[in-house]
């Protein structure tokens, strides 16, 4: 008898834990059925009109285009040296002085003889452009012919950027047109497409142009810089900033999350246009200047996405 009672009381004592573990696990009607809405935390913009410009890129170098040889106009010996490699000088600057070999062999005794004479045969030789000194050839005591080169300089005056640009943009540079230069240090030069030259390089298919700057400061040569054409312009573009459109994988499709309400923002598609660093050009649909659109926070979220406006 005693052990039947001990079999119910463990019996109903497994019962009662079983009642109990089904009822903590049995999962509660009343939070299931709540759903939890995600609200993202997003920034607006408005749809704006201004002008806009399209640029392409392309490398352009600087070079001295005319290059002058200093040379001697008689036979002897370079009696004094007045340039240096990187020295800038000026027009009719005197670079060089040669004395004849009879001239140094006998001295001043001509003069002695006849001070009337004034003979020296000193010649001196003066740079006839203004430049910077790129080499110099001899020095002090050398004995040089007449006709020899002794330095060159390269002329100032034609200096330029040379920009190889691909056939397929011609259209884009002509005699005449402005080009923003930016050099590697950040500095901004404005330029001027003063010619081409008539052949095209039958490998890279590209036509060299000229481009001349006007700078109080020397540039120096073989220097990349950055040359922007325009390659498109609108005067009154409709645009948004560049973080308010998103596009696909591919990048064939692009859509704005527009606010409906102040809590819902839906895709719309767009057609984009032409962009710069700052906006890109919503050629369709047309928005209203009231229209919000999400330009903050709208990456990943999905159509009729609930949202809340930051201020």
């Amino acid at each position: 008898m005693f052990y039947k009672i001990n079999s119910l009381k463990i019996y109903f004592s497994a019962l009662i834990c079983m009642i109990t573990i089904a009822a903590c696990s049995a999962p509660d009607d009343s939070v299931a059925d709540q759903t939890v809405a995600v609200v993202s935390p997003v920034q607006v913009t408005g749809i704006t009109h201004v002008p806009l410009t399209e640029y392409i890129e392309f490398t352009a170098i600087s070079s001295y285009q005319q290059k002058s040889y200093v040379k001697a106009n008689i036979n002897g010996y370079v009696q004094f040296v007045n340039a240096s490699v990187g020295f800038r000088v000026t027009k009719g600057t005197v670079l060089f002085k040669l004395i004849t070999k009879e001239a140094k062999a006998i001295g001043n005794a001509v003069n002695k003889l006849d001070p009337a004479f004034q003979f020296s045969g000193v010649s001196g030789i003066r740079a006839d452009q203004p430049g910077y000194i790129t080499a110099v050839s001899h020095q002090k005591g050398d004995y040089v012919q007449d006709g020899e080169a002794l330095a060159v300089i390269s002329n100032q005056s034609s200096f330029a950027f040379l920009l190889d640009l691909p056939y397929e943009f011609n259209q884009l540079a002509f005699r005449g047109q402005s080009v923003a230069l930016v050099l590697p240090d950040g500095k901004s030069l404005s330029g001027t497409i003063t010619g081409s030259l008539p052949t095209v390089d039958s490998l890279a298919q590209t036509q060299r142009m000229i481009i001349k700057v006007n700078v109080a400061t020397s540039i120096p040569e073989g220097l990349v810089a950055r040359a922007r054409l325009i390659k498109t312009s609108r005067p009154n573009a409709q645009v948004l900033p560049k973080s308010a459109i998103l596009t696909n994988e591919t990048e064939d499709e692009f859509w704005v999350m527009k606010m409906i309400n102040d809590s819902t923002a839906v895709k719309i598609p767009v057609k984009k246009g032409i962009e710069n660093a700052k906006y890109i050009e919503v050629i369709s649909p047309a928005f209203n200047l009231k229209d919000r659109i999400v330009s903050v926070g709208n990456y990943g979220i999905a159509d009729t996405a609930k949202v809340k406006v930051l201020k």
